[in-house]
């Protein structure tokens, strides 16, 4: 479906937004501010907490997704993990653009039946793996080539928030998706280990993928611990990056070999700018629909890395047995 959305010309998008919460709130305030787009009204669970997020920017307050569908051209879905798929499901079936935070899905199957939905009602699916849009990353996405060994590690504190789901899935599956987007190849093993401490789902987690590249991407999510931190490294021929998404600074450290001499090593630093990833990713969102264009993080995309992460849970779950055993 391009930009006359349901079969009208539309000149301006209407945008809505179901779920208003931690996240939620921060679509509503970017759909409201991004031109050529209307933000017409928001959804959630708690009325009251709907009324106040429409309220702050003149737009209306549905009391259920049906009502606010019926309104918008697009739809960010940002609910519960646990409720994406339904919540999203019921957008495609009624021709919405949807862009769903992230992970796509909780089983693979439901991402899978969301990409085809997509397909078959012609509407831009979207999945929010905001990292693609951190400054730092687009600064240095041109300089990843055929990475041998990639090594992430991204940690938080311990909230309750999010812990309807792993951390596999609240946390690992932003790292999954820049990696998979570095086109290594197909996965050819996972080794993972992973342990529940506060939650009764998995906080902390450590997976070993390697590609048929040759490349190994060694991962860790722990949202038990002290320090946060969103950090990536590349080890390529002759040179390594590492990458800050918290900071948004990066470093390559080079190797150069210079005539008659020993080889030395040379350190490149990089600054990204204050440009909000979530806005960034809502304009590329706005741009599919208006071109008709694959999205920038698609429905293929997000599914892809869920897949990843199912593999990466079952080899966890392998481990645990055969500790127990």
């Amino acid at each position: 479906m391009s930009e006359q959305g349901k079969g009208n010309a539309v000149k301006v998008l209407r945008a809505g937004v179901i779920g208003v919460g931690h996240l939620g709130q921060h679509h509503a305030r970017l759909y409201a501010s991004i031109p050529g787009v209307t933000l017409v009204g928001v959804t959630d669970q708690s009325p009251e907490r709907g009324q106040e997020i429409a309220g702050r920017h003149a737009a209306q307050f549905y009391r259920s997704p049906e009502e606010l569908l019926k309104a918008v051209d697009l739809v960010s879905v940002a609910v519960p993990t646990s409720s994406h798929f339904a919540v999203a499901k019921r957008c495609l079936e009624a021709g919405t653009h949807v862009l769903v935070e992230k992970p796509i899905a909780v089983q693979p199957v439901e991402a899978h039946e969301l990409v085809a939905l997509a397909k078959a009602k012609g509407c831009r699916l979207q999945v929010g793996h905001s990292e693609r849009f951190n400054p730092i990353m687009r600064l240095m996405r041109p300089h990843i080539q055929r990475p041998a060994f990639i090594e992430g590690h991204r940690q938080s504190s311990y909230s309750p928030r999010g812990t309807d789901v792993d951390v596999v899935l609240d946390l690992m599956i932003h790292d999954l998706d820049l990696v998979l987007s570095f086109g290594l190849g197909s996965v050819e093993e996972v080794r993972a280990s992973g342990v529940a401490v506060l939650s009764p789902t998995i906080d902390i987690a450590q997976a070993r993928i390697q590609f048929s590249s040759g490349c190994v991407a060694n991962l860790t999510a722990s949202r038990v611990s002290m320090n946060k931190m969103r950090r990536l490294r590349l080890f390529q021929r002759d040179h390594y990056l590492s990458i800050d998404f918290q900071t948004r600074q990066a470093v390559i450290v080079r190797r150069r070999i210079l005539s008659g001499a020993p080889p030395e090593l040379g350190t490149e630093t990089f600054q990204g700018n204050t440009d909000e990833p979530l806005k960034l990713q809502l304009e590329s969102f706005v741009q599919a629909i208006r071109s008709g264009s694959r999205p920038e993080v698609s429905g293929e995309d997000g599914a892809a890395a869920l897949d990843v992460a199912h593999q990466i849970l079952a080899a966890i779950a392998e481990h645990a047995a055969r500790q127990s055993s």
